[in-house]
């Protein structure tokens, strides 16, 4: 007992100077200084619109309900499904538990690793074995009982484990960021879809009641031809008509059907049970104030993502940086062991081993330099791919920014085009009656207001996905300061009420 207390008086002068030693390098890193890229020139406000104003910070935006501005209780509801079913965002969901577990796996390198072990054996030595265990008279055969507990830490003192932390925790941000923008995708996705459905469900409303039309316009051609007032050229000509609007009808149920289809693989859902009845709903375009460029920066979960894998490799340098220098590791080691199973743990077969180990490499063939290297292109590579996020979102910002205002100017002459070609077809319809001109006329004046008033739709129809888009571009989150109006949109008049002769 005296011996293991004096080997103990004999070891702390050691340990207090590890201890130091630690307290004086505890803080060493080899990582660089954290610089994010800039994205040059400075950009105070949009090109396309100068009426925004402020956004929020980023955690304090309503990113979790926009596509409620749509005023639509089946968007909200498969919204919900979208959440709660697509196979996507588990996916998303997945990739982001695994670079938690990851996190966590790296930060245990922070805290000692304690083993026990237990060996019971069998032993049969060689009898040239050099020095055994009793000298030459020692048993060939003997048994071997150990139980013992092993603790070990690493001194962090050039920061290669806070980096590795460093770096696994930033990934982890990366891989959150990943999961909202994942979803933010993914419901954009979805609006996009139900708008263009609801799209396709107004023309066909629209082309059906323009077959109707052009039923009572051909049965009216056939009467006035069985009376010898028209030709047979006139009931050609309105068979033509209703047979093309039909015709169009049927193609805009196959193009709803592959939409339909789209929207049951985004809620994951079976296309074959899945269905959304038509409705012939007017849904109003929100205001969306899009804030100053700055805070694009802050709300994109992409960006973000960008950033925190910057963040994440610029750690890896110093961990790379740091394989230069030593490692020193603490270990203890406490025991017992016997070749009697019976009563082997007591104080003369008690072992323990305590003190530090140093490992340095001295030669790798320029391995750990490749190493930094690499480390420091990954950077250089993460930093490009940042302004190229960064650069792209500016872009989808400016273009969707563009297509609304642009589409509010096309939707008001596109309007009033119609209005125009349906007082031509009345007209028209009129002085054919009267017999004053030709069917020829009636049939331009149909197809000009058919053509006009499907392409109010259309462009309504593209005025709202660009909305969707432009809230995707920001992130999905809105200032909370209300801003002038995208635009408004009205209702474009039916043709097909009044197209019949």
């Amino acid at each position: 007992m005296t011996n293991n207390k004096s080997g103990m008086r004999q070891l702390l002068p050691h340990w207090l100077l590890l201890t130091l030693l630690t307290l004086l390098l505890g803080g060493c890193s080899f990582a660089p200084p954290l610089a994010v890229p800039e994205i040059s020139p400075a950009v105070g406000e949009f090109k396309e619109e100068k009426l925004w104003v402020p956004a929020q910070p980023a955690d304090s935006l309503p990113r979790d309900a926009w596509w409620m501005l749509y005023g639509d209780a089946e968007l909200d509801a498969l919204q919900k499904r979208l959440i709660a079913n697509s196979p996507d965002l588990a996916a998303a969901l997945a990739r982001y538990q695994q670079a938690i577990a990851f996190n966590a796996q790296i930060r245990a390198a922070l805290f000692p690793t304690i083993d026990a072990s237990a060996d019971a054996q069998r032993i049969r030595q060689s009898e040239k074995r050099p020095l055994r265990v009793l000298g030459p008279n020692s048993p060939d055969l003997y048994n071997d009982f150990s139980l013992g507990v092993e603790a070990n830490y690493e001194l962090d003192l050039w920061g290669r484990i806070r980096n590795q932390v460093s770096s696994a925790a930033a990934s982890e941000r990366a891989a959150q960021a990943d999961l909202e923008s994942a979803r933010l995708s993914l419901q954009a996705q979805l609006a996009d879809y139900y708008l263009t459905l609801r799209g396709l469900d107004q023309e066909n409303s629209l082309l059906n009641d323009t077959v109707t039309a052009y039923a009572k316009a051909l049965d009216m051609t056939r009467t006035r031809h069985d009376g010898g007032i028209a030709s047979g050229l006139d009931v050609a000509r309105a068979q033509t008509q209703y047979d093309t609007a039909r015709s169009q009808a049927s193609q805009t149920l196959a193009a709803r059907a592959l939409i339909e289809h789209a929207i049951a693989a985004l809620v994951g859902e079976p296309a074959s049970t899945f269905a959304i009845a038509p409705q012939r709903t007017e849904i109003r375009l929100p205001n969306v104030p899009a804030g100053m460029p700055s805070t694009l920066l802050q709300r994109r979960p992409d960006i973000a993502a960008a950033q925190r894998r910057i963040e994440a490799a610029n750690a890896q340098i110093g961990v790379a940086r740091a394989a230069y220098f030593p490692s020193v590791m603490l270990g203890a080691v406490f025991g017992y062991q016997s070749s009697d199973s019976g009563d082997f743990i007591k104080a003369p077969n008690r072992f323990w081993a305590i003190g530090p180990s140093l490992v340095l490499s001295l030669f790798d063939a320029g391995r750990r330099q490749a190493e930094v290297a690499r480390t420091e292109a990954a950077l250089d590579e993460l930093g490009a791919d940042y302004r190229s996020v960064a650069l792209a979102a500016f872009q989808q910002v400016e273009d969707n920014l563009a297509l609304l205002k642009h589409y509010h100017t096309a939707l008001e002459a596109e309007q009033s085009a119609a209005a125009a070609a349906q007082r031509s077809l009345d007209f028209a319809t009129s002085r054919y009656r009267e017999g004053a001109i030709s069917y020829l006329e009636v049939v331009s004046s149909q197809t000009a207001a058919l053509n006009a008033q499907r392409s109010a739709l259309d462009i309504n129809t593209r005025q709202l996905r660009a909305s969707v888009q432009l809230i995707r571009a920001l992130g999905g989150g809105w200032s909370a300061t209300p801003a002038e109006p995208l635009a408004s949109v009205t209702g474009a008049t039916s043709v097909a009420s009044a197209s019949a002769p």
